[in-house]
């Protein structure tokens, strides 16, 4: 009876594989970002971006009812080199919220150049959110080249 040795390069495809699975698995809420007390001043105060954030508590029911809405965005914008979305939870951070005056849940707020410029108070509806988005960070970003030209 002959045996049968496996294959030396079986175990090395099936580590690549379930590494690339692994690997896809993390990646699949890249497209939202997690802002914390740490790096939210950081990173809404990059140049010529555009943060839209949703700040949310855990507890909130109206939180919970956007379901994957978010994410949902978060992956329609991923395209969108000037326009980042992040999320920021006020039960945790609660200074970050402090500081840009959330009172109530959700609250949306795009921020550009690390200024307040628009908050959203439309249909929650992935559409309706990049819309908004796109059409403030385009006033935003022109408000600021003219800004930007008067200086000079």
């Amino acid at each position: 009876m002959r045996r049968r040795l496996l294959d030396p390069s079986i175990p090395v495809l099936l580590l690549f594989c379930s590494s690339i699975l692994f690997l896809s698995s993390i990646t699949i809420n890249a497209e939202v970002i997690t802002l914390t007390s740490e790096i939210f001043n950081d990173k809404v105060q990059e140049k010529d971006t555009a943060w839209f954030v949703k700040f949310c508590v855990p507890w909130c029911k109206h939180c919970k009812n956007l379901g994957t809405l978010w994410e949902d965005l978060g992956k329609e914008m991923e395209g969108e080199d000037e326009i980042e979305i992040g999320e920021v939870d006020c039960g945790s951070d609660k200074p970050v919220c402090s500081k840009v005056d959330i009172h109530s849940y959700p609250t949306f707020k795009l921020f550009y150049n690390g200024e307040e410029v628009a908050k959203f108070q439309g249909t929650r509806d992935v559409e309706s959110l990049k819309t908004f988005a796109l059409e403030e960070t385009v006033k935003a970003a022109s408000k600021a080249q003219l800004d930007d030209d008067a200086e000079l």
